[in-house]
């Protein structure tokens, strides 16, 4: 997923968002819906926003459904410009472009 971070929000680029859909897969669905739970803003059809409190949470969330081996290294993988440095919280999910 495509990445930026402006004023220590982390933005998560709309496109490569999960989608909900109803009668959909459970699994995509609960994802859609923690990493809807866990934002502090999600705009629609804009880029959802991450602050610097619960990367850690988002880390081990992505962690966690990567280990399920239901969804691909690149839904769950945050992808950051590579001009950005990626922060520690968020080491172990990322990487650059």
């Amino acid at each position: 997923m495509k990445v930026t971070l402006q004023d220590d929000i982390l933005l998560i680029c709309y496109d490569d968002l999960p989608p909900y859909k109803k009668g959909g897969s459970v699994v995509r669905n609960s994802y859609f819906w923690a990493l809807k739970s866990i934002s502090c803003y999600t705009p629609r059809g804009k880029d959802w926003e991450y602050d610097r409190d619960v990367w850690v949470a988002l880390s081990r969330m992505l962690l966690s459904f990567a280990e399920s081996g239901y969804l691909g290294d690149r839904e769950i993988t945050l992808e950051f410009p590579e001009d950005t440095p990626i922060p520690p919280e968020l080491r172990s999910v990322a990487t650059w472009l």
